[in-house]
C-alpha cells in the first residue's frame, strides 16, 4: 500500500472511531482532573526565536534528531525596514482537555493523567497504529524511530519535573517567554499572568480546550 494511501486509511480509520466512541465533549466532561492542572504560557512578544527550548527538550528528554517535540516556527517580517519583526510560533502538544488523540486510541495508551491533567502515553500499551497521529488537528505526535510508538512534549514529566524542576524548555529559555504552572491555583503565576494578560489558544474553535496559551505578537493565529 502507498504511503499516501496508508496515511489516507489511517486518518479514515481515526475519523470512525470518533464516531463510534460518542461526542469527544461529552467524554472529556467525564473526567475529573484530582490534582494540579499544568498548562503553559508562550509569550510571542518575548519569544526571539533563540531554539534554546528546543535545544533543551532534546537534551533532557532524549529525543532522537530526525523527530522533535517542540518547534518554534518563524513567520514575516512585518513593518518597513528597519522597522521590522518576526513572529515565533511554538508548535508542540497542547495538553488538551478534550483531546482527539486519546478519544482515538483503541488501546488506552493516550490518556489525559487525572493527577495533573498532562496528556501522555503509555508506551506499554501503545501499538504503533497512528489513529493519534492523524486525529490530532495540530500535527505534534510521531512515532519515535528508537521506541517505535507515538510521541510528543510531556512537559518533562519523566525528567524534570520528576526531579522538581520546570519543563526543560521553560528553564532554557533566555526570556522568560515562557511560564509553567498550575491552571487551577489563583495564587500560580500563570494564573496571575492569565487574569491580566491578552492571550488566546490555537484552534479553539475546534473544541479542544488547549491548556497552551499564547500572548499574541501582531496577528492571532487562527
Amino acid at each position: 500500500m502507498s504511503t499516501t494511501r496508508r496515511e489516507f486509511m489511517v486518518g479514515m480509520s481515526a475519523s470512525a472511531l470518533i464516531l463510534m466512541t460518542g461526542s469527544p465533549r461529552a467524554l472529556a466532561n467525564s473526567m475529573t482532573i484530582e490534582g494540579v492542572r499544568y498548562g503553559m504560557i508562550h509569550d510571542e512578544t518575548a519569544c526571539i526565536g533563540c531554539t534554546a527550548c528546543m535545544d533543551a527538550c532534546r537534551e533532557v528528554n532524549q529525543v532522537p534528531p530526525e523527530v522533535t517535540r517542540l518547534e518554534i516556527l518563524r513567520s514575516g517580517p512585518v513593518g518597513e525596514y528597519p522597522d521590522q519583526a518576526y513572529r515565533f510560533f511554538r508548535k508542540s502538544c497542547q495538553h488538551c482537555d478534550n483531546a482527539p488523540c486519546v478519544h482515538v486510541c483503541p488501546t488506552g495508551a493516550s490518556h489525559i493523567r487525572a493527577e495533573d491533567g498532562i496528556v501522555d502515553i503509555n508506551p506499554d500499551l501503545c501499538v504503533g497504529c497512528r489513529y493519534c497521529l492523524a486525529a490530532c488537528p495540530y500535527q505534534v505526535r510521531f512515532i519515535n524511530p528508537v521506541t517505535r510508538v507515538a510521541d510528543k512534549c510531556d512537559f518533562c514529566r519523566k525528567t524534570n519535573l520528576a526531579n522538581g524542576k520546570q519543563p526543560a524548555c521553560v528553564e532554557a529559555c533566555p526570556t522568560k517567554a515562557l511560564v509553567f504552572g498550575n491552571l487551577d491555583d489563583p495564587q500560580s503565576p500563570i494564573a496571575r499572568r492569565l487574569v491580566k494578560e491578552t492571550t488566546y489558544r490555537y484552534k479553539r474553535f475546534l473544541g479542544t480546550s488547549p491548556k497552551m496559551y499564547r500572548v499574541p505578537k501582531g496577528e492571532v493565529a487562527s
